[in-house]
């Protein structure tokens, strides 16, 4: 009886990680998340991003003239032009967005070590298992090992970044627009951020002041800021910056106006974010209803499921139940992932 057990938890535990495995590949597909160059669409590119664009650019400034409105749309216009080229995001990007200081080639060395050790413990402890079946089961140990754990755990801290990263940006602005209306220049505003703030924001804002030493400027370092931090917050100050740097105009007042309206942004996604808790809630339930009850029947009468686990239709059964419990909850997530 005990070694049914310990057979049946092996399984579980390996059609687990095949689900990790899988979460990982469509993840991709279901996960709703855009890549900054469309993130940039939504603001400059289209008819109606130009429209919002333009709102957001008559809060932030004095567009009343129409030379000056023109210089802005051609600013804007060459703005796009230049993050459509930087479309892609790579690997490396990816781990520059997490904070991460490992490089590709450790990352890939570090993500084939643990698939395969997650592959050999599997296939070590289902010694008394079928060869096919530990073979099968520490194949997708290895792809959820190598492919899934790894990539999650980098989307996880990209995540967690960037969250911290908006807690304090618009206290970082406050204190910007304060060391320009005491005299400060741009420069030293943002130094003045990079001692006081902590991380991440006040590092990203230091290798902004730390490049105009090598001949980086301001405004292309913020740049380079969005690139590491690709969320439209940072996007609107690479706006702002850019467009200050070839109109003209009160920096000071334009970024006192940004800082309200990231305030007002941040107080709207918690507002989803307390909408969205009970659906979130119902969706953790019923995703994890049929684990808990397979938990509670392999407890307390484990020859009940010993036909998924030893006949060929139980195994297939298991298999696809496996797949599409694992697209229900990526449907799930994508019903409830809401973006502002």
């Amino acid at each position: 009886m005990n070694a049914d057990m310990t057979q049946m938890a092996i399984i579980a535990l390996g059609a687990l990680l095949v689900g990790v495995a899988a979460f990982a590949l469509l993840s991709a597909i279901f996960s709703g998340e855009e890549v900054p160059a469309r993130r940039l669409e939504k603001i400059t590119g289209a008819r109606k991003a130009r429209k919002s664009s333009t709102s957001l650019i008559d809060r932030l400034g004095d567009s009343k003239q129409e030379g000056r409105r023109r210089q802005i749309e051609e600013s804007l216009k060459q703005f796009t032009e230049e993050e459509k080229k930087r479309q892609k995001v790579t690997l490396a990007i990816r781990l520059k967005q997490a904070g991460m200081s490992v490089n590709e080639k450790q990352f890939y060395a570090y993500s084939l070590i643990i698939g395969f050790f997650a592959a050999l413990g599997v296939f070590a402890l289902m010694r008394d298992s079928q060869l096919q079946l530990r073979a099968i089961v520490a194949a997708g140990a290895f792809l959820a090992g190598a492919f899934g754990l790894p990539r999650w755990y980098v989307s996880m801290r990209v995540k967690k970044r960037q969250a911290a990263f908006l807690d304090a940006f618009a206290d970082a602005i406050d204190i910007m627009v304060r060391g320009l209306r005491s005299g400060l220049p741009v420069g030293d505003a943002m130094k003045v951020i990079g001692t006081e703030i902590p991380a991440p924001v006040g590092p990203e804002f230091m290798q902004v002041v730390e490049g105009q030493k090598v001949g980086i400027s301001i405004d292309q370092g913020v740049e380079r800021m969005y690139e590491r931090v690709p969320l439209p917050e940072v996007n609107f100050l690479s706006i702002v910056i850019t467009i200050q740097k070839q109109t003209g105009g009160n920096l000071s007042e334009t970024l006192a106006n940004l800082s309200r309206v990231l305030r007002d942004r941040k107080k709207m996604k918690q507002k989803i974010k307390s909408i969205s808790q009970e659906a979130k809630a119902s969706a953790a339930i019923i995703g994890a209803l049929p684990f808990l009850i397979m938990g509670g029947l392999m407890i307390f009468n484990p020859d009940y499921l010993n036909p998924l686990w030893h006949t060929k239709i139980g195994n297939i059964l298991v298999g696809g139940s496996a797949f599409w419990m694992g697209l229900g909850v990526l449907v799930m997530r994508k019903m409830i992932n809401f973006k502002i």
